[in-house]
């Protein structure tokens, strides 16, 4: 044994030893106390005289003083045993210490200060391991199984495939972050500590304090005997289901919920439908105890009591269900716990899609979470209720970046007399955003095992700042690789449609990407966490990155950014784009398919467009292009990619080869002035988590049918903007491919038809705010071609059963109506003093 691990053994053995001498004369004072007050007692009551006589007030008083002399005798009484009691288990465990540490020459203090304060990453975690600038990652061992149970095996089973289907596991322990060591056991196993540890320190790179190590335990009743707890676990960070706040390290430990909860249902019991606003009930609750259990009635206390009182009294109304058994001998208690589940999952979910609200009571003031709490908040989401949970002490998963407060409400248990008052105080448009925040977080992080091991690991590489990883782009064949040979014709003329005169085309450059890793990780959490898809990735940019303060630009900011052109008109303002962000280029992307003729005219008209980076070409058709064809040599590069399968959801895959935010969507067959395409990339640049376009489109309610219908026909407001000639960020494009719910892209390929319609629902979901139309002084002009998706017979009824279907997997109608359109600033003044001469 080293002379360092000796003397801190000898240190921690003195600091204890004081540490119960100081506990020892605490009780022999107690003691001395209850002797002197005996004492006192029994003197008083030999000379003080006795009155009986009714109403005499000094019988009354003497009664109660005598009362209270009981009280505080009996109070203690109770103290002092239980410090002897403690004192003397204290003493036993020292000795225990004691004849370890000579025994086996190992040190001993890991467990004091395991047991004596709680772990913070600065002081129990290797952040050496973990660089800020290389991937996080984690080695999952073999489960340690402490259970024959073929039900605890699914568990493991359960948890082993969904821990393999995060970003973050890795099979190289050299490359891992934190080690994962899944205990599995069943309710009615019996664990000694002793050999539970002897298993913890057997495991290959534990180390000497389990540092960087994660315990998950899938014991998900919280009437055994919590081994994490009891045990030494040196410094591994614990998750699990069920915590006091004896046994919770804030800030450290983690909450999941049961996995068996997840595991054997659906995201969902049905299509989930937010509107309307308010159900049957506006609030629910059921619960049940067994009265007979003499464990829980010693801990029935007065504020039970005043629960119970509480919810009988709001059992009375109308609009509130209150659900209460007193004898489930089902329903085991002990001293740490609360309300059992009452009835079958089918029933209570039944009774949660019919609820408003859904109370979740944490009356226990010993208790922080555990799996009947976790599970009443998992089936409120699922039915959409909106969870209310009493008890300030309760902590919820993932609260340190998760913002309850907004799918939630939390409140002191004390309110309980208050809640049904306070409920009807709540207006429709939070009730309806609780229940979509709370659509989110569930889909995000609890919809199934494999969300909520991401959730987990994601908490942690949260907490030591380490970025995500980057997400990766789409993809695809080049039809022409560099160095491919193809017949094309220079393009000379410049198709500009207008009288403008524009600067000359410069040479592409990319935007800029990954700019805010660290800021993302560290300052933006609040919204990454609380948004979809969630802090897994890292995109190379995004629409809600923050704007630059205006006198920065001029003050030591000024890097990619045109100021020399604010305040300009005609000309000058032509010159560059100048505004809040830096200069930037788009990209223009065309889906076709075999239209070749009409593509190569589109292309053609391209020719000089100021800002363009490149025209990226997805190719649908399986037949590649005609040997024959010619292709137009214009100032920017000309991609041609081959798509995987003939799909329109091709139109809006996030192509490694697009390197700018803005994307411009043509149809193959639109020609667009070159005007009324850079009035659009403008006004995008200013609105960039919106969809800004030409086209636009609404939709109509049929009270009849109770169902949306869309409308071709022209409005005067809108909803929609058709992505035939429309700008978008890539950002976007991320998330209707690899985030948006997969029936709708399902859906699009069966119909061969909405991908427009899918693109604005998910950007307004997102942004939740309108596209924007921009004018246009010319008619929407396109090649008049026979054959289109849009002349089939049944193109209107096919778009009306993509909004039914779109609305019920987002649960709501996401699209929000405008009445705005954007204009050129000075389209009214001068020719010579216009922003544009003709928009």
């Amino acid at each position: 044994m080293h002379r360092n691990d000796s003397g801190t053994f000898c240190a921690s053995f003195r600091q204890m030893q004081t540490k119960r001498t100081l506990r020892l004369m605490i009780v022999l004072t107690a003691i001395m106390i209850l002797f002197l007050l005996v004492h006192q007692k029994s003197s008083s009551a030999l000379v003080r005289p006795r009155y009986h006589e009714k109403g005499n007030q000094r019988s009354v008083n003497r009664t109660l003083c005598d009362n209270e002399h009981l009280h505080v005798l009996n109070e203690i009484l109770e103290f002092t045993q239980m410090e002897l009691v403690n004192v003397e288990t204290e003493l036993n465990e020292l000795r225990r210490e004691k004849a370890n540490h000579r025994k086996s020459g190992k040190p001993s203090y890991l467990r004091e200060v395991s047991r004596s304060r709680p772990c913070r990453y600065q002081s129990c975690f290797n952040y050496s391991r973990c660089s800020m600038f290389d991937p996080f990652r984690a080695f999952v061992y073999e489960p340690i199984h402490i259970t024959s149970s073929l039900a605890v095996s699914a568990t493991v089973n359960v948890t082993r495939k969904a821990l393999g289907e995060t970003l973050y596991v890795t099979n190289d322990p050299r490359e891992a972050c934190i080690f994962i060591v899944i205990i599995a056991r069943s309710p009615g196993d019996k664990v000694d500590e002793g050999d539970f540890e002897r298993l913890l320190q057997g495991v290959k790179y534990w180390g000497p304090d389990g540092s960087n190590h994660l315990i998950v335990s899938l014991v998900e009743n919280e009437f055994t005997s919590n081994v994490l707890s009891n045990a030494d676990t040196g410094r591994a960070i614990h998750a699990q289901s069920f915590y006091t706040v004896e046994t919770f390290r804030e800030g450290f430990d983690i909450i999941f919920p049961p996995l068996t909860l997840l595991a054997n249902a659906s995201s969902r019991i049905n299509p989930l439908r937010f509107a309307p606003a308010w159900r049957k009930y506006a609030l629910s609750f059921q619960g049940s105890f067994n009265n007979l259990s003499s464990t829980f009635n010693s801990d029935f206390t007065p504020i039970g009591v005043t629960v119970f009182q509480a919810l009988t009294k709001m059992a009375s109304k109308e609009d509130v269900h209150i659900g209460l058994s007193m004898s489930d001998t089902m329903c085991i208690t002990s001293k740490y716990t609360d309300w059992c589940l009452y009835g079958s999952e089918e029933k209570r979910l039944e009774l949660l899609s019919q609820s408003t609200f859904v109370l979740i009571l944490v009356s226990n003031p010993r208790l922080v979470t555990s799996s009947n709490i976790l599970t009443r908040l998992i089936e409120a989401f699922r039915s959409g209720g909106i969870p209310v949970v009493l008890g300030e002490h309760a902590v919820l998963p993932y609260s340190e970046f998760i913002d309850w407060n907004r799918a939630a409400i939390l409140l002191p248990l004390e309110r309980l007399s208050e809640l049904y008052r306070l409920l009807g105080t709540i207006h429709d448009s939070d009730v309806l955003s609780f229940r979509r925040q709370g659509s989110i977080i569930f889909e995000t992080y609890f919809s199934n095992p494999t969300a909520v091991f991401s959730g987990m690991l994601a908490t942690i590489r949260t907490r030591i700042s380490v970025p995500a990883d980057p997400i990766i782009g789409e993809r695809s064949k080049d039809l022409f690789p560099p160095g491919t040979p193809r017949k094309t014709k220079n393009v000379t003329k410049i198709f500009s449609g207008t009288d403008d005169t524009f600067p000359a085309a410069m040479l592409p450059f990319a935007s800029r990407v990954f700019l805010r890793n660290f800021s993302v990780t560290y300052a933006d959490h609040h919204r990454t966490w609380n948004n979809e898809p969630g802090p897994f990735f890292l995109f190379p940019s995004s629409p809600y990155d923050p704007l630059i303060p205006t006198d920065a630009l001029y003050i030591g900011s000024s890097e990619g950014y045109k100021t020399d052109v604010v305040g300009s008109t005609s000309a000058k303002f032509l010159e560059s784009l100048g505004g809040n962000l830096p200069e930037e280029q788009f990209t223009i992307v065309i889906l076709t398919y075999q239209r070749e003729q009409i593509l190569m005219s589109v292309v053609e008209t391209l020719m000089g467009l100021p800002f363009l980076n490149k025209v990226i070409i997805v190719w649908n058709s399986p037949t590649p292009p005609s040997k024959g064809l010619i292709w137009p040599n214009i100032h920017v590069p000309v991609k041609v990619l081959q798509a995987g399968r003939n799909s329109l959801n091709n139109r809006f895959l996030p192509f490694e080869e697009i390197e700018t935010d803005a994307v411009l969507s043509i149809d193959d067959d639109i020609q667009l002035r070159h005007d009324e395409i850079l009035i659009q990339f403008r006004v995008w640049r200013e609105n960039r988590d919106r969809i800004v376009g030409l086209p636009s489109r609404t939709f109509k309610y049929d009270k009849k049918t109770k169902s949306f219908h869309y409308a071709w026909q022209a409005a005067c407001d809108y909803s929609m903007v058709l992505t035939g000639a429309a700008f978008v960020h890539k950002y976007f494009l991320y998330q209707y491919s690899y985030n948006m719910p997969q029936v709708i892209r399902d859906l699009v390929d069966e119909e061969m038809n909405c991908e427009d319609i899918a693109l604005n629902f998910l950007v307004s979901h997102l942004s939740r705010k309108p596209p924007i139309k921009v004018t246009s002084r010319g008619k929407f002009v396109n090649s008049k071609v026979k054959k289109a998706i849009s002349t089939k017979k049944t193109h209107l009824q096919g778009r009306n059963k993509c909004l039914e279907t779109f609305l019920r997997a987002y649960g709501y109608n996401p699209l929000l109506t405008s009445q705005f359109r954007a204009d050129s600033v000075l389209m009214s003044c001068e020719r010579d003093g216009k922003c544009f001469k003709k928009v």
